[in-house]
């Protein structure tokens, strides 16, 4: 039975945990488990700037530094913050893009804000993936949108269409902890967590 340990990339406040952890325990194929744990007091309380950034990577970093009796190490985070190298090592959006651009797509993303749009568009093109890659749609969402699902998803719809005039056919939502929806004609919505999950699993 694979086992996944994860960390949040941000302190959240123990009813977003709660509430991640149910989202994990949904999502998850049968067989899989996830045990999902925050980053602490000593983590940012979002990221907003390029200093939450590194610190988000150095405090998921020392979470999963040594542990062990799992099958994979993959912080709660598109980012891929603190990802060990190794066999163990998954990151959430290198497992994602990867897959989607062998399946043929043209890919973009939507993300809360400038800073993760940014540092995502900076991943994808470190895993390999820029010619692939069509761009990210920035929301302008504050942080509290992340459980809010009507709030989100109304933002990403008008996104959405501007996304897919660029050749769009896949957007991944640059959130994992975020319920997603897919209208009607638009590309197909990925969320990453969702994808991840099935993919480490087979």
């Amino acid at each position: 039975m694979p086992r996944i340990f994860s960390v949040t990339p941000i302190h959240v406040e123990p009813d977003e945990l709660d509430r991640r952890r149910r989202r994990y325990a949904e999502l998850a194929p049968d067989g899989l488990t996830v045990e999902l744990v925050d980053a602490g007091p000593g983590a940012p309380a979002q990221l907003a700037a390029e200093a939450d950034l590194e610190a988000s990577e150095g405090v998921v970093a020392a979470a999963l530094a040594g542990v062990e009796g799992y099958d994979f190490l993959m912080p709660d985070c598109v980012l891929d913050p603190g990802v060990p190298e190794g066999a163990r090592g998954a990151g959430m959006l290198r497992v994602v893009v990867d897959h989607l651009v062998a399946e043929g797509h043209r890919v973009a993303a939507v993300t809360r804000n400038k800073v993760i749009g940014d540092e995502l568009a900076r991943k994808v093109r470190e895993y390999g993936h820029g010619e692939a890659f069509l761009g990210v749609a920035v929301l302008d969402l504050d942080v509290d949108a992340i459980a809010d699902t009507a709030a989100w998803n109304g933002a990403m719809r008008s996104a959405l269409d501007g996304l897919a005039a660029k050749g769009a056919t896949a957007v991944i939502n640059g959130c994992s902890a975020v319920e997603v929806e897919q209208p009607a004609g638009a590309p197909l919505v990925v969320d990453p967590a969702a994808v991840a999950l099935r993919l480490l699993a087979s």
